[in-house]
């Protein structure tokens, strides 16, 4: 079996070996860019999710109280009626309604806005492949 040899003395074959080496090294490179950044997001959760429920029960408790005295308030301006705490009770309904409204959609503006994708690792691979076209621009 013949060997093809270049001038640099290499075969194809350990041409072929030295690229399979470097592409194993690359996957290997952005895997753990991607593994590391994923980490520090979880780290985060992991800190934050346990604030985050103590504040919702402690918000919630507050808002329900805080509802409760609004509802009283709105009860003692209006005129004694049968209907006063329904009416009440509606009033307050109808403001937290244009309220949580309001709030939904900006919550959903801001989701739009910000990317849950890890912004890093794509940006790598982004510039890998535009590195990779240039050099398959520069064989040809």
């Amino acid at each position: 079996m013949n060997r093809v040899e270049y001038n640099n003395g290499r075969t194809v074959a350990d041409v072929l070996a030295d690229m399979k080496e470097e592409l194993r090294e690359f996957v290997e490179t952005r895997l753990t860019i991607l593994k590391t950044e994923l980490q520090d997001k979880l780290q985060t959760l992991k800190i934050a999710l346990p604030l985050a429920v103590v504040g919702v029960v402690l918000l919630g408790t507050a808002y329900l109280l805080f509802t409760l005295a609004a509802v009283g308030l709105v009860a003692a301006f209006l005129p004694d009626s049968p209907y006063r705490w329904c009416f009440a009770f509606l009033a307050i309904a109808a403001l937290w309604t244009v309220l949580g409204g309001i709030a939904a959609y900006l919550a959903k503006y801001e989701f739009a806005m910000k990317e849950m994708m890890p912004r890093k690792t794509i940006e790598v691979l982004k510039q890998d492949k535009l590195w990779i076209q240039a050099e398959v621009k520069t064989q040809v």
